[in-house]
């Protein structure tokens, strides 16, 4: 089991959890899972997020392993330029 923080909006689309726990072994799966779980942040899953794992940010490396007991926040795409 991973457990995922979860940064600003996309709290409203777990009830107001800022931590959820899914069963993933990398970040694909992870983001899988939590759109399985709780379908309203599929559509910001699908849009793009940014992934921290101990602290690293990750975007697009789907197959990025999670260490067991890794800190892990998902963290919502930002716009701007």
């Amino acid at each position: 089991m991973v457990k995922v923080g979860l940064w600003g909006s996309l709290t409203s689309y777990t009830g107001g959890a800022t931590h959820v726990e899914v069963a993933a072994g990398n970040i694909r799966e992870m983001l899988l899972a939590l759109g399985q779980n709780y379908p309203g942040l599929k559509p910001h899953l699908d849009r793009g997020v940014a992934v921290s794992i101990n602290g690293q940010i990750y975007r697009d490396a789907w197959f990025q392993k999670i260490p067991e007991g890794a800190e892990v926040f998902l963290l919502p795409k930002l716009a701007g330029g």
